[in-house]
């Protein structure tokens, strides 16, 4: 009866311990939520107030009309699936390559593709990068958004553990069906792998959705540019920011992603869980 107390005891522990913890991820969320409601008086008012006393809806209408906000979610709608489906694609391959072919120099470029996954790619390589979009008249354009972001070390390497954990018996029973190794990657290995290339997908479309370094240096005119810089543009240079506004529009960029995550969270955290660490 004892052994029973104490765990019940640990589980309500527990239990109160992610609750803290979940309130404490959710305020910033919470509080801009309010913040966005809220009159630009109101924001800064004293005592603060949690609540707005009226509800200002028409700070999420200023966000559209103070930038050109509908055709910045476009643009990273496009880019971001556009990565999205080719990092996926590319991750799937190179994964399977890695994890299922061993060729002269595997283990050194397997080692090198893991050493990537540390080094801010983004600042190591914009200057190159940039001068190859100039060069090919890319600049101010989806190619120069997109193509340079179309392969990825991260997605190769969780594609290339989860394929990792696959019973060889089943790739030895597909040969002997008479099924050479593309068909058994796309017929056999991804549907069983629905999971993982949800949860690969997910990480890609976030990433890909917050990009604003990149964006701002390859796009010169407002047609081109992403909600992250958009919401940038939201700033003032002086003191007067409307933090009404702003939070209205940090919302709008923020509820893409969290939609994602809402529904796919199930498939994203069985497709980490899946991913193992079998050599």
């Amino acid at each position: 009866m004892k052994k029973k107390t104490k765990h019940a005891w640990r589980v309500v522990i527990v239990e109160i311990g992610l609750i803290l913890m979940s309130l404490i991820v959710l305020l910033p969320i919470l509080l801009a939520i309010t913040m966005s409601l809220k009159s630009s008086g109101e924001v800064f008012s004293y005592p603060p107030t949690i609540f707005p006393n009226g509800i200002h809806f028409q700070n999420y209408l200023e966000v559209f009309q103070k930038v050109n906000m509908g055709r910045f979610l476009l643009n990273s709608f496009i880019i971001a699936i556009t990565i999205t489906v080719g990092k996926t694609l590319f991750g799937i391959l190179s994964g399977y390559a890695f994890a299922n072919f061993k060729f002269k120099g595997s283990s050194i470029l397997f080692g090198l593709l893991f050493i990537s996954l540390f080094m801010p790619a983004e600042l190591l390589l914009i200057v190159p990068l940039f001068n190859l979009m100039r060069t090919l008249h890319w600049v101010n354009t989806y190619w120069a958004l997109t193509i340079p972001f179309l392969a990825s070390a991260t997605s190769t390497f969780l594609m290339r553990q989860h394929f990792l954990t696959i019973p060889k018996e089943l790739e030895d029973a597909a040969k002997i069906d008479g099924a050479g190794p593309m068909k058994f990657l796309f017929q056999i290995l991804v549907p069983i792998s629905k999971s993982m290339i949800g949860a690969v997908a997910a990480i890609n479309f976030v990433y890909a959705w917050n990009l604003y370094l990149w964006p701002l240096v390859v796009t010169n005119s407002n047609d081109m540019k992403t909600v992250q810089i958009g919401l940038k543009m939201l700033m003032s240079n002086q003191s007067n920011n409307n933090w009404g506004i702003i939070m209205s529009g940090t919302l709008i960029a923020l509820a893409p992603t969290l939609l994602l995550f809402f529904f796919v969270q199930k498939l994203f955290v069985k497709g980490l869980a899946s991913s193992g660490l079998k050599e």
